[in-house]
């Protein structure tokens, strides 16, 4: 009898380099591993990497597909993506938009071109019904203004969550959910588990952000991430919560459904 608890891994780059040699098999050990569905965004600055997830998805039904240009990229955006993005929607390719968002650590695109390159991509997401994959890192107040001013209700997903207590709370009241990654198996992210263990039980999800942020034990230099590894960090956050492991991921996986619907009648894919 199969008892592994059954979880999503809400964010995973699949797309990546680092899964060119075995990417079919790092879904099946995902899918051994108890994961019931991977939602994988695509970068559209990048050829090879909607093709990527498209094949993916094509095998594995519940390998979820997303696209979007991301905050580092946020300069190379140009109208084509918008309407890429409107397309693939139209025709069902992707069940959510992003990752977009902004990034004040790193600054790889200007600020103000972030802003606006997020606020574009919102609104398309909105005309679809989309949900979103927003990434924020030192970036909360500006997060929250972009969803604010561009009236989005649709909801979605803060993922990899580094935040602090009052953007995740502002977050939720706007319908998203909180995704936390393996960071939160980390020594020094104390401050990251607090917010964790306060997070509503119906907003939290959990994530790998493969092939980066592999969580304790698998972490150390140059071991790359991948969806199975999600249940480690489902493990820390149930502690948190004083959850047992198949509490916490019936929670989360109900959360994603209720986000991104899927088929979640017992099978793997």
């Amino acid at each position: 009898m199969d008892t592994k608890p059954r979880l999503v891994d809400s964010h995973a780059h699949l797309d990546m380099p680092e899964f060119d040699a075995d990417r079919a098999e790092v879904v099946r050990r995902a899918f051994a591993a108890g994961i019931v569905a991977v939602l994988c965004p695509a970068d559209l600055t990048r050829a090879a990497s909607l093709p990527a997830i498209a094949a993916l998805a094509e095998e594995f039904p519940t390998v979820l597909a997303a696209a979007g240009v991301h905050a580092h990229q946020a300069k190379d955006l140009t109208p084509g993506h918008l309407s890429e993005i409107e397309a693939l929607a139209a025709r069902g390719a992707i069940r959510a938009v992003g990752e977009i968002g902004l990034d004040y650590h790193y600054d790889l695109s200007p600020a103000d071109t972030q802003r606006r390159a997020l606020r574009d991509q919102l609104a398309v997401a909105s005309k679809a019904g989309l949900p979103v994959i927003l990434h924020s890192r030192l970036s909360g107040a500006d997060i929250i203004a972009a969803v604010d001013g561009e009236r989005f209700a649709r909801g979605g997903i803060l993922h990899c969550f580094t935040e602090d207590r009052a953007t995740a709370e502002a977050m939720i009241d706007r319908g998203f959910f909180i995704s936390f990654s393996g960071i939160l198996t980390f020594p020094k992210a104390g401050a990251l588990r607090e917010v964790a263990a306060r997070v509503p039980l119906d907003r939290l999800l959990v994530e790998t952000d493969s092939p980066y942020l592999a969580p304790v034990p698998y972490r150390g230099a140059g071991r790359r991430n991948e969806p199975a590894y999600v249940v480690e960090t489902a493990r820390v956050l149930a502690g948190l919560r004083g959850l047992s492991l198949e509490e916490l991921a019936e929670a989360t996986t109900r959360n994603f459904a209720r986000l991104v619907p899927f088929d979640n009648s017992g099978g793997r894919c």
